[in-house]
């Protein structure tokens, strides 16, 4: 697991609830966690999750309220573009996955807080 080293950042904490609210939705339907965080130079994945024969990489977007647009809105050509980048370099450093294309999903969970910071979470499954 990374730490961004934001600590307290307000931003920072959004994205950290938001992840752990979208991880318990993938457990409760019934796939494992792969990884978390993944970091290389190209940039991070935020959860690889399993459930055989499907990998999901699923890029977390949260906010607090909807003032700046959905957080779907957040993941752009370029985002997604960099993700497949980062899939890739995930899968060659883990050869015990053997995955085939077709069983690799991009989600996209859009993860919001309203008032009393209650989680809802929207996941997008094939989004890209």
């Amino acid at each position: 697991m990374g730490e961004d080293g934001g600590g307290g950042d307000p931003r920072s904490l959004v994205g950290q609830a938001g992840e752990a609210a979208a991880l318990e939705r993938y457990l409760a339907a019934g796939y494992r966690l792969v990884a978390r965080n993944w970091r290389s130079p190209l940039g991070e994945l935020d959860l690889v999750v399993a459930r055989p024969p499907t990998l999901v990489v699923c890029e977390v977007k949260a906010r607090r309220g909807h003032g700046h647009g959905g957080p779907f809105d957040a993941v752009t050509w370029d985002k997604q573009r960099r993700i497949r980048r980062l899939t890739e370099a995930f899968l060659a450093g883990r050869p015990d996955l053997e995955v085939t294309v077709g069983e690799i999903r991009f989600d996209v969970a859009s993860v919001s807080f309203g008032p009393g910071g209650r989680p809802s979470v929207h996941v997008f499954e094939d989004a890209f």
